[in-house]
């Protein structure tokens, strides 16, 4: 009998290691992703929103899905969400810009989110800082609450995005709390972006020393009322511990 040409079936991958391949698969694109906009000099044109605009204007009605796809690629890995959604309000009117802003803002959390839960969760838990883990408690109690606040206070950094993916939050719960909190701030930013624009673009030199002088003052006072918490935080004698009867 002649002996079979063609060996045993291949058993098809186990559940881990499927999970494993599609994480690597992720990494691979997200670091193809971030090599090719630097490349292509994508990261110079976004972190100016100048060029942006600029770069938007030329894809006339691409521009909303080149808008959307970058605004979703680039936000949760460090561009600042803050230059697309100021360009989108230069660009178009305030329900357009509004519309767009509100979409890519969603996207690039969901983005963030993911990653950080599915793809690179432990190495991600190590990055959160210490301001987000004060929250775990009232995330596990009030978690579409503190969704929605912690958007309203911080908006959209990558780091807010990777705190709510290695917590245990669940993913519509942290959608509609993310969508609730973004939508008085973009509004704002959408509605008044030109108008603000334009009023300090007119500002005499006055008004922006003047700016600045408050600028200063604040994150002076702010500084002076963190040193003083730490240092009386340091000096307070360390609690006794209760005698047991």
């Amino acid at each position: 009998m002649r002996g079979s040409l063609i060996g045993p079936p291949l058993s098809p991958p186990s559940k881990p290691q499927a999970a494993r391949n599609a994480k690597i698969a992720a990494v691979v694109g997200v670091a193809l992703v971030l090599v090719l906009a630097q490349r292509f000099g994508i990261f110079a044109q976004v972190r100016d929103p100048a060029r942006l605009t600029q770069t938007l204007l030329d894809l006339g009605p691409l521009g909303y899905l080149a808008f959307i796809v970058a605004y979703a690629a680039l936000q949760p890995f460090g561009i600042p969400g803050t230059v697309f959604v100021m360009a989108a309000a230069l660009i178009w009117p305030w329900p357009v810009a509004f519309a767009l802003s509100m979409t890519g803002t969603m996207a690039a959390s969901v983005v963030g989110f993911s990653f950080a839960r599915f793809v690179a969760r432990d190495w991600i838990a190590t990055k959160i800082p210490a301001r987000f883990r004060k929250y775990d408690e009232a995330l596990a109690k009030r978690a579409l609450a503190t969704v929605f606040v912690l958007r309203l206070i911080f908006w959209m950094p990558p780091l807010l995005h990777a705190f709510f993916g290695v917590s245990k939050v669940r993913f519509w719960t942290h959608f509609w709390g993310s969508f609730a909190g973004y939508l008085l701030p973009l509004f704002l930013m959408s509605f008044f972006g030109q108008k603000v624009f334009d009023a300090l673009r007119a500002a005499p030199l006055e008004v922006w020393i003047a700016l600045a002088v408050v600028v200063v003052a604040t994150v002076g006072t702010v500084l002076v009322l963190r040193r003083r918490r730490a240092r009386g935080e340091a000096d307070a004698p360390p609690s006794s511990p209760v005698a047991e009867p």
